[in-house]
């Protein structure tokens, strides 16, 4: 008897979550066939990937092999990049992959599927704004945090040389979502550290750091109190915060912005606005103008019963006429829905609606501190916290994921090594 094949494209944190837990109940018994796709070998989570950048986190050490994982949980990793679908036949084809020297490392392949999941995230949408994509840096994969931190590192040794009069590093970070203000928080941690163990010789007051973003004000997704607390923080911090401010046209080393004003840098982030992958819109699936599948409320694609979506790729209705906002907490809540579904649809039972709950946001800005609301249920009041205790709630998140994926049992044992590599290693990433 052939087994069902469950395939999962895309292994963020909502891909590899839902894997482990299919792989989990119905991969190891022999019930179904679990199967990864990915274009990376290695996971590590999103929301982490401006400590990457700033060489706060090292990816090295947190990063999980897929293939490792895949063994120990029941499922199947298959490297590659999803390039073509076949409705009918139920097939999907994965493109060659090449090594660095372009040499052919696998070639082309179909993979077949009863149920296919797309759950591929997103990536930055830079609106069409000349120059972003020759002078920006991206913080949508490890790669490119990785690219952003040695440039930064560079960046800050060219002014190592005795100058007559004192320097300023400039970075300029368009977008004042979580992860631009995240980032800007980060370097002025990362320039402290970096002074402290010598490798630079500027410190954060030679760090000049401006924080571009069109809305009226920081976090524009996040509730006017949190926003006003982090603007106060990052202008306390010495970062110069630009709302309402447009940027027409980015150069090699400045970013121009609708009302004439020129702001010099050393290094560009495009950190504004995401969208879904623009292959999505190609695999004959209706789809949004920012390319996110059309799902219905229990995350099936609105042409095909047997593919669904999850994450920042899906646009998925809510019974009020909005739309799940492409945010780490509505992948983990949508990861959690589908496993049950999918059972659903193993077993033969209905399907069942998702219906999004906000529990509110935290932001960490680095070691200096953490804001954030937490929603005291289905009444929607929430609680604002600052502080230690926001910086508990939000390394907590990080903590939920990794015991969604290993088990209770090993993240408390990641928990005691984190803590023993804060005293064995450099607090930052300096190679």
């Amino acid at each position: 008897m052939t087994l069902p094949r469950i395939v999962v494209v895309g292994g963020g944190a909502g891909g590899l979550e839902l894997v482990t837990r299919l792989g989990r109940k119905f991969g190891k018994r022999k019930r179904a066939e679990i199967v990864l796709v990915d274009r990376n070998s290695t996971h590590i989570w999103k929301p982490l990937l401006h400590e990457v950048a700033t060489g706060a986190l090292d990816s090295g050490l947190d990063e999980i092999s897929y293939q490792g994982h895949a063994r120990a949980n029941g499922y199947r990793f298959q490297l590659g990049t999803l390039c073509d679908l076949d409705r009918e036949t139920r097939t999907l084809t994965l493109a060659p992959v090449f090594d660095d020297d372009g040499e052919e490392v696998l070639p082309s392949r179909t993979l077949a599927y009863d149920e296919l999941v797309m759950a591929v995230g997103s990536v930055s949408n830079d609106f069409g704004t000349p120059g972003v994509g020759e002078h920006c840096h991206f913080l949508d994969s490890p790669q490119q945090a990785e690219a952003f931190r040695k440039a930064m590192l560079n960046a800050f040794l060219r002014y190592n040389a005795p100058r007559e009069t004192p320097s300023r590093m400039r970075v300029g970070i368009v977008g004042a979502g979580a992860t631009g203000v995240e980032l800007a928080a980060e370097l002025h941690g990362a320039s402290q550290m970096l002074n402290s163990y010598g490798l630079t010789t500027l410190d954060s007051e030679h760090l000049e750091v401006h924080l571009i973003e069109a809305a009226p004000k920081v976090l524009p997704a996040l509730p006017d109190r949190i926003s006003r607390a982090v603007h106060a923080e990052l202008e306390r911090l010495g970062v110069g915060v630009h709302v309402g401010t447009r940027v027409t046209q980015v150069e090699p080393h400045a970013i121009l912005t609708a009302d004439g004003e020129r702001i010099e840098t050393d290094l560009s982030v495009w950190a504004a606005g995401i969208k879904a992958p623009a292959f999505l819109s190609t695999l004959g699936l209706s789809t949004e103008p920012n390319h996110r599948l059309k799902v219905t409320e229990t995350l099936q694609s609105v042409d095909d019963e047997h593919i669904f979506a999850f994450g920042d790729c899906a646009s998925c209705p809510q019974q009020d006429g909005s739309v799940v906002p492409p945010r780490a907490q509505a992948a983990h809540q949508q990861a959690a829905r589908l496993y049950r579904n999918l059972a659903a649809r193993l077993e033969d039972r209905s399907l069942k609606p998702f219906v999004f709950r906000d529990r509110g946001s935290l932001i960490s800005l680095a070691h200096f501190d953490a804001i954030g609301s937490l929603m005291r249920g289905a009444s929607a009041r929430s609680l604002f916290v600052e502080g230690h205790l926001a910086k508990f709630f939000y390394a907590s998140l990080y903590r939920m994921h990794q015991r969604a994926i290993h088990g209770a049992l090993k993240t408390g044992l990641m928990v005691v090594v984190d803590g023993l590599n804060r005293f064995i290693k450099p607090r930052l990433k300096l190679h």
